[in-house]
């Protein structure tokens, strides 16, 4: 197996299908909690909402990279997000996660292994490589706190 598709499928595992690091993902918690639930304010934390629109908002941004485009997001614009106030709302930003997560994964597995080593955009943000496994790491450490808020709010 190549790195990338070995790196492709760590991506995958966190976000659409493993359990092998945190014996869940974020597909497995999200999909069966209602708009209500995962809106749901607790003290001063951010949402389960919250949380998982803040990591599909570095996935959409890294993929417009991967396509060629320039690197717009930034760090403090990545908590801002309308409100979701309806079941729809709720699953149609679930299905675009689902849709990025695929598409990130998908051009991590079309890269070559010497692309991972290659800058990322400027060179302040290190290689390709350090950059995706940034979003591993990110997206387990919000996973964390998403288990915990539907905990809280669930049981």
């Amino acid at each position: 197996m190549k790195n990338t598709e070995e790196i492709a499928s760590r991506f995958k595992e966190i976000i659409l299908n493993g359990t092998w690091v945190a014996n869940t993902n974020y597909k497995q918690q999200l999909e069966n909690i209602d708009w209500k639930t995962a809106t749901t304010p607790i003290k001063n934390l951010n949402t389960i909402a919250i949380l998982a629109q803040h990591i599909d908002y570095y996935i959409d941004g890294i993929n417009n990279v991967f396509r060629g485009g320039m690197l717009d997001i930034k760090d403090k614009f990545s908590f801002d997000f309308p409100p979701i106030t309806s079941s729809q709302q709720w699953e149609t930003f679930l299905a675009k996660f689902w849709d990025d997560t695929q598409e990130f994964a998908s051009h991590i597995e079309q890269m070559t292994d010497e692309k991972l080593n290659e800058g990322f955009v400027d060179e302040k943000y290190g290689t390709y490589r350090r950059n995706i496994e940034a979003m591993i790491e990110h997206s387990y450490y919000h996973l964390g706190q998403i288990v915990m808020l539907r905990k809280i709010l669930t049981e």
